[in-house]
């Protein structure tokens, strides 16, 4: 699962964040795994020691006798929990991608785990726990995984803000780093679930392989519905075409849906709860753009607004277990009436209200200790260079960027607020430019800072000026005559921020730097003032 959410979220965020992104799904095990077996287990699970219906308060630094008969019942739990609470940290990574540190995001990995094992005491620790007296149900996690990770990365990109750009004027979705990564994670996402739901029943004994094998193809019905829905959706509002991410959205979307269920579902139930998944995931992903909501990997509409429907299909769908007593009382269709839809309902709200509160007074203390967002300019530079010293280095204590050669780029000047203004301007033509080199020379790169911007015909012709600064001395005249290359065009202009740049002769080239600069000054001020 960890590899799935790796690529599937490097492939999601631009070039610049891929191998970060990485980086944080390694963290989400080590730092998340240090931290459940310290005291995660503990809190989630009452094993030969103290318990109430809130937590364990036994078992914590998990190290069982092995010399008890059911020593190895326990290590395979404790080996099995583990995963689904490092996927409840992996999922909120996406929220939080291309703008968070890495200092801030270990830290948050160790403590997320605390959000996520109380839930899980609720729902799992056992028949005597506070969720099944009640009679909730989930089987594989909606609800304690999903759902906890879906609110953590709402309330994670609420605090963050969005992306530099990413909701201004005129400014279109990011592109995807690397869509055959993305679509590759896909499909080890898929076959990780089968393991994750199948996995959840807890053995093959006493008929538990019944239960292991509806699970199986419940989970493989649901996804099919979800991945057809996703296409259908595509096509009908995306003019014929169809969209990577509608279609890995709508079979995830579709995935999670069935988690809670996927026992005890039979296979046209599968590829109902799938395709509702599937439609609402799709549908909420617009929605939460027009809120500017900045999910760049989609984690709210497919873990949460998923989870949600999938608590609730129980409800709906729900058939008493005769096996292994999963669910006591019928859904909706069942002849059930209201009574398990209102108890799936009430377990959703308790739980989302637990992780908002608890999750903002994590990330809040981490903020207002060593902050989670990134500078500007690093923000700019991307977290490969300035974290991993990929294609380059950054020193964060003298800001020097040199590239793979050596070779000093620039020097971010952070000693006044008027040089670090100076310092953003320079680096916002340094990056365009480095699109116009790219482009002159054949390469595939047509966006600035991970989001879209489409050069016309004319743009490849007229982008002959490339050359590059040789010393720091003659960097911004040089930045400057590079950026009249970008946006002299001679005839259709390119969509920039403030509209569209149309050469008509000297003055006009003028004016179209002068809003360049504007922008670029107006950016940086804005961004200096809320830091």
């Amino acid at each position: 699962m960890q590899s799935g959410f790796g690529l599937l979220e490097s492939g999601s965020v631009s070039r610049k964040n891929e191998v970060n992104i990485m980086a944080k799904n390694a963290v989400d095990v080590l730092f998340g795994g240090i931290s459940y077996w310290m005291f995660g287990f503990g809190f989630s699970y009452w094993v030969d020691g103290e318990s109430n219906q809130f937590m364990g308060v036994s078992n914590f630094f998990f190290n069982p006798d092995i010399g008890l008969v059911e020593s190895g019942h326990l290590y395979s739990l404790f080996f099995f929990k583990t995963s689904f609470a490092t996927t409840a940290t992996t999922i909120v990574s996406g929220a939080m991608a291309e703008r968070t540190k890495l200092e801030a995001y270990i830290l948050f990995s160790f403590f997320n785990t605390f959000i996520y094992c109380f839930p899980s005491h609720w729902m799992w620790n056992s028949r005597e726990s506070w969720f099944r007296q009640l009679g909730a149900t989930d089987i594989a996690g909606a609800s304690t995984v999903h759902l906890v990770g879906g609110v953590t990365g709402l309330i994670a990109t609420i605090m963050l803000g969005p992306r530099t750009g990413r909701f201004d004027e005129k400014a279109t979705a990011s592109k995807m780093g690397s869509p055959t990564n993305a679509v590759l994670g896909l499909f080890m996402l898929w076959w990780g679930w089968l393991g994750f739901n199948c996995g959840s029943t807890y053995g093959i004994a006493n008929k538990k392989w019944v239960l292991a094998t509806r699970s199986a193809v419940a989970t493989i019905t649901s996804s099919i519905g979800g991945g057809i829905t996703g296409i259908a959706l595509s096509y009908i509002t995306k003019r014929r075409k169809f969209d990577i991410v509608y279609i890995i959205n709508g079979i995830l979307g579709a995935l999670v849906s069935i988690t809670a269920y996927c026992a005890l579902a039979r296979p046209w139930e599968g590829l109902v709860i799938g395709a509702i998944g599937s439609g609402v995931t799709c549908l909420s992903v617009p929605l939460i753009e027009r809120l500017s909501i900045d999910d760049p990997v989609g984690v709210i509409p497919v873990h949460l607004v998923a989870a949600v429907w999938g608590m609730l299909s129980v409800g709906i769908f729900g058939q008493v277990d005769d096996l292994q007593d999963n669910l006591d009382y019928p859904g909706l269709l069942r002849g059930g009436g209201f009574k398990l839809l209102g108890v799936q309902l009430s377990a959703v709200v308790i739980i989302s209200l637990w992780t908002s509160v608890v999750s903002f007074i994590v990330l809040k203390a981490i903020d207002m200790t060593i902050g989670i967002r990134v500078p500007l300019h690093e923000e700019l530079l991307g977290a490969d260079l300035v974290e991993h010293s990929v294609n380059g280095t950054y020193d964060k204590t003298t800001g020097e960027w040199h590239d793979v050669t050596g070779k000093l780029v620039l020097v971010i000047d952070t000693s006044t607020k008027e040089e670090y203004e100076r310092s953003i301007h320079i680096l916002y033509l340094k990056l365009y430019n480095d699109i116009v080199n790219t482009v002159h020379t054949g390469g595939r790169r047509h966006s600035a800072f991970g989001f879209s911007r489409t050069p016309s015909r004319s743009y490849v012709g007229h982008c002959r000026h490339t050359e590059t600064a040789a010393t720091e001395n003659d960097t911004l005249e040089r930045s400057r005559r590079d950026s009249l290359a970008v946006i002299s065009l001679n005839g259709a202009g390119t969509k920039f921020q403030r509209g569209s740049v149309r050469r008509k002769g000297d003055a006009d080239m003028a004016v179209a730097m002068d809003r360049l600069e504007d922008f670029v000054e107006e950016t940086a001020a804005e961004r200096t003032r809320s830091a």
